[in-house]
């Protein structure tokens, strides 16, 4: 992938890059496709690094709707290619932007290194840029600004909505809301979690809930619609249930989504009619909460 192209095949000769390829040179014919634009924050002495992508009939003096983005990982990295996603909502009307907080991957294994703090310094890192965002970029509407994320940014949609309620809308997608059934039940393996949080259900319970987004659930206001995947083994659908539940049971608006024979792969290679489905459940909570 290459600036904003979908995937082409390139050779790499006496270090030259040649496209050889164009199976997806219509999309910019054919689409409209929304730019770019980085925006650094300080944090305390680390810089962080995000994104802004504004909506492809912007106006400069019309207000619009947002949506923070969240990646997986969390040790992944957005960077400066196409995300269908990100594209789509930019061409429904919607600002986008993301970034990578601490637990990143792109700025060596220290900025990385997010073991036994999860919601801690990443969540300071995204809600400061979010708020710098916010207050640069006058033509993005604070009253309508939405998050979403999958699988580690599941987690922190789940911790975002327990800790804050500047967001109208959340998306939690293929998440984390308990460390101690994680614990018993994923695919990655039982090591995981110890190394990532410091603790076993039995060395330490407390700590393994202190992180988790489900002891924060009864704090929660904002209206979240929760993805999951009926085979994902990676984040089991407990996990989303869970959350759904407790916000249920705390009277705050909900919507569970399941996909049938799909994993945790969904978002990325899943069918392609659940694909479609999933966005456009995704669009029209954010659109029945922020527009």
């Amino acid at each position: 992938m290459r600036n904003l192209k979908l995937q082409e095949i390139y050779k790499l000769e006496n270090k030259e890059e040649n496209q050889i390829t164009k199976f997806n040179e219509w999309l910019h014919k054919e689409k409209n496709i929304a730019s770019l634009e980085k925006y650094t924050i300080k944090n305390g002495h680390v810089d962080i690094d995000g994104w802004i992508m504004k909506p492809v009939d912007f106006e400069e003096n019309k207000k619009y709707p947002a949506i923070l983005d969240i990646h997986g990982g969390p040790k992944t990295v957005y960077g400066e290619v196409f995300y269908h996603e990100m594209q789509y909502w930019a061409n429904q009307g919607y600002v986008v932007f993301f970034l990578n907080p601490r637990g990143s991957d792109g700025k060596g294994n220290e900025f990385a290194d997010i073991r036994g703090k999860y919601g801690t310094i990443d969540y300071e890192d995204i809600m400061e840029f979010t708020k710098s965002v916010l207050d640069k970029y006058s033509f993005i509407d604070k009253t309508k600004v939405g998050v979403t994320g999958g699988s580690y940014g599941g987690f922190m949609t789940n911790w975002i909505i327990g800790h804050t309620d500047i967001f109208e809308a959340a998306v939690s997608q293929r998440s984390i809301s308990n460390w101690i059934s994680k614990f018993n039940t994923t695919d990655i393996g039982y090591y995981f979690v110890e190394d990532q949080n410091g603790a076993t259900p039995w060395s330490d319970h407390e700590k393994l809930w202190w992180h988790s987004p489900l002891r924060y659930a009864d704090k929660v206001k904002t209206p979240t619609l929760f993805i999951h995947s009926e085979e994902d083994y990676r984040c089991w659908v407990v996990e989303g249930i869970q959350m759904f539940t407790a916000l249920k049971f705390h009277g705050v608006e909900s919507r569970m989504c399941i996909f049938k024979e799909e994993n945790h792969e969904l978002s990325r290679s899943g069918k392609p009619k659940h694909r479609i489905r999933r966005l456009e459940e995704i669009t029209e909570w954010f659109d029945k909460y922020l527009k």
